[in-house]
């Protein structure tokens, strides 16, 4: 499109008529003001802000619809949408449309009494002028859980729940018959039997599990779990059928075999591990490197269908909290028959490397093995041997030889991988040394270091060739025709929402930072690496860390394969934690059925599998992430009124939240106590702006906090600026 001709400029139709032409040309796109401008040849101000005044009042009438602050596409909605009911104890619920488009506001009066994370179908209500769009839901198509955890309050002839955060309307009705010996201020699991309809508001429940008197720890730890609905023990029928697997090993199974017992093996796990799941070896062929990357025969004990298998889907992935681990699988396969412990014969599934002295991968296969590991080292004992002063040949053991040949070899692979466009982000975790109560004594963060990071390289080249060994398109046949690649299970990152990555440019430049925002995948990706690089251990670092990890998609698992981009890997999968990740386990299978001359399995079925673990990792994060915040709060609970040096990592309308430098807890100082000013929220610029005194608090500043309160009940700890 160009500009009229002789420099007469634009009036509102013609920019209107352009518009239109734009968005109908391409429906699928999304338009941000820039490359609106380009496509429609506007470079004058009055011009281009025309167009931004145009866009508002197209998306004021659903024509468009609004991305971001500065992006628009075309609607396509119809006026009846489904998806997902956000419930907020402020009364600020919202409709989540299942295409991912903005959240639309519900009110209580038209919310039908949906729960939060409830599948509901809504109408789009008629706009009133300068009010917001609304939504109705018009039915709910299916409540996301049936259970609810809280407090019980046992009245003289009623009891009700009341539930953590306010997640429902009311509190839920509890017959006094149904209390299964529930008493005032116990933890309970409730049951929903009826829920809110037009003829009565109530919803009415029963006692499924007493949890126990809240502030204890087992109680508390239990509560996190029920609240997203996963399990905390484990069915007595699926431990019994795991106590009737045969753990021995058979002559004719090790004969069917390759043998790797007699080659130096090793596990490399955290020190209280029990699980573990992939193993080492290493061996020189003449020049050359043969190094294998050995995994759990889960599937060998575990088969399709079986009681176990059945329960292993519904957990989909083991949970990690902060004090315990929920194991996917029976203790006594996760322990003791899969865990691959030293000095003792175990199944694996192998990728068998043959490596050149530069990492250069000459050769590999994928096998059925049997191993026997030499020994269980913990990461701190190989961080140890890898970075002490380097004895002679002669006093050196050889254990330690192999594991610095393959630290070598991993750093090789580590380079090559981010000189092909991996993005670089070190991410640290929080972390807890507990008491035998199982109250928190410090808090600290986990650095990557070499050892974790030696068994990362080995664990992404094994995933990586894998996933290509299925997914990798073959040769043509003879009449030219593309063979189709069999069903996998792919763990897939898309692409940074462009629109965030164009903010985070815009962002940065404000701190003498450039950054690519289009281009090849790969150029993107080195854009973001120099970036990370330029600003490691300046002031902003944290600032620009977290802004640009909000840009970026989160992966999961499916059959449609569109790579790995935060580790530019064209395919990739999760073959490597089978005793912990169902996934890993449907690899296993699918590997096994295809080395046997199998047809492509049903792509349908395990796409299915894939949408539920990919949910289940999402609810497993959640409930680990409360509970680090509940000793988060529980840690901090005796050091109210301490003062610490501490710096913004979030910044919302509604307060800052605040990390302390020393340990690592997070806390929010509350809008009420900014007091010495009225402060807006430039959401845009992550900071908080006074207006008559023109304070800022931005993301990343440091601040001095005083402890003010330690919710337990809430995991909420509250902080107030002590440097007013």
């Amino acid at each position: 499109m160009s500009k009229k001709k002789g420099g007469k400029r634009l009036n509102k139709k013609q920019i209107a008529e352009m518009l239109q032409t734009l968005f109908q040309q391409h429906p699928n796109e999304t338009y941000s003001f820039k490359q609106i401008f380009k496509a429609l040849n506007l470079d004058t101000h009055p011009t281009k802000m025309l167009a931004i005044d145009l866009m508002e009042e197209m998306a004021w009438d659903d024509y468009l619809s609004k991305v971001s602050d500065n992006s628009y596409r075309l609607n396509q909605k119809t006026q009846i949408q489904e998806g997902t009911f956000i419930r907020k104890a402020n009364g600020k619920n919202s409709f989540q449309p299942d295409d991912g488009g903005t959240p639309v506001f519900v009110s209580e009066r038209n919310s039908l009494f949906a729960m939060n994370g409830d599948r509901v179908r809504v109408t789009y209500m008629a706009r009133r002028e300068k009010h917001i769009k609304e939504a109705m839901v018009v039915e709910i198509l299916s409540h996301k859980r049936d259970q609810a955890v809280g407090k019980l309050k046992v009245e003289k002839d009623y009891a009700f729940l009341v539930t953590e955060g306010n997640i429902f309307v009311h509190d839920i009705l509890i017959p006094k018959k149904k209390l299964k010996g529930g008493k005032t201020g116990d933890k309970a699991v409730v049951k929903i039997t009826q829920w809110p309809s037009k003829e009565s508001k109530n919803i009415v429940g029963e006692v499924v599990d007493v949890l126990g008197k809240e502030g204890d720890n087992n109680v508390e730890m239990h509560a996190i779990l029920a609240q997203y609905g996963l399990p905390y023990k484990y069915p007595k029928a699926v431990e019994d059928a795991a106590e009737k697997i045969e753990p021995g090993i058979t002559p004719e199974e090790i004969a069917r075999r390759e043998d790797f017992r007699d080659v130096f093996t090793c596990t490399i796990d955290p020190k209280d591990a029990k699980d573990f799941d992939d193993a080492l070896s290493i061996r020189q062929r003449g020049k050359l490197w043969e190094v294998g990357v050995h995994i759990a025969d889960v599937s060998h004990y575990v088969k399709e269908g079986s009681v176990i298998d059945k329960e292993a889907v519904k957990r989909a992935t083991s949970v990690y909290l902060v004090d315990r681990t929920i194991p996917m699988l029976p203790e006594r396969l996760c322990n003791f028959i899969c865990s691959l412990r030293p000095d003792e014969e175990k199944l694996c599934y192998s990728v068998i490397f043959t490596l050149d002295d530069e990492a250069n991968v000459k050769d590999y296969h994928i096998a059925h093995t049997v191993i026997k590991s030499n020994k269980r080292y913990a990461y701190e004992e190989v961080q140890e041997i890898l970075t002490s002063p380097s004895p002679s040949p002669r006093e050196e053991s050889e254990y330690d030889s192999c594991l610095k040949t393959l630290d070598r070899l991993a750093k090789k692979l580590r380079e090559r991988r981010f000189k092909g466009g991996a993005v670089k982000f070190d991410r640290e975790e929080l972390h807890f040394d507990i008491d035998e109560t199982g109250k928190p004594i410090r808090a600290y963060f986990k650095k990557s270091n070499d050892a974790t990071q030696l068994i990362e390289e080995f664990m992404l080249l094994a995933n990586k060739y894998v996933a290509e060994s299925v997914g990798k398109a073959k040769k043509a046949k003879a009449n030219g025709q593309q063979p189709k690649a069999k069903t996998m299970v792919y763990r897939i990152h898309d692409q940074p929402d462009p629109t965030k990555l164009e903010m985070l440019r815009e962002f940065v430049v404000k701190f003498g930072y450039k950054m690519k925002t289009a281009g090849t995948k790969g150029a993107i990706s080195k854009s973001l690496n120099a970036l990370m690089d330029g600003c490691q251990g300046k002031k902003e670092q944290k600032l620009i860390e977290t802004v640009a990890l909000r840009a970026m998609m989160k992966a999961k698992y499916s059959t449609h394969n569109i790579g790995h981009y935060g580790l530019a890997f064209e395919y990739y999968t999760h073959f490597t934690s089978p005793i912990r990740r169902y996934p890993d386990t449907m690899v296993h299978r699918l590997l096994t059925k295809y080395q046997d001359g199998g047809r492509s399995a049903n792509q349908e079925k395990y796409e299915e599998l894939c949408e539920h673990c990919s949910d289940m990792e999402q609810t497993a994060q959640q409930a680990e992430r409360d509970s680090i915040k509940y000793k988060m709060v529980e840690f901090m609970a005796d050091k109210i009124g301490n003062e610490y040096d501490a710096h913004i990592s979030g910044i919302q309308s509604y307060g800052i939240y605040c990390e302390i430098d020393e340990n690592h807890c997070e806390g929010m100082v509350s809008m009420h106590d900014l007091d010495d000013d009225y402060y807006d929220f430039d959401e845009r610029n992550y900071c908080l702006v006074g207006r008559r005194h023109h304070n800022k608090y931005q993301l990343g500043d440091p601040v001095r906090v005083k402890v003010a309160r330690a919710n337990l009940e809430k995991r909420q700890l509250d902080f107030v600026l002590a440097d007013k």
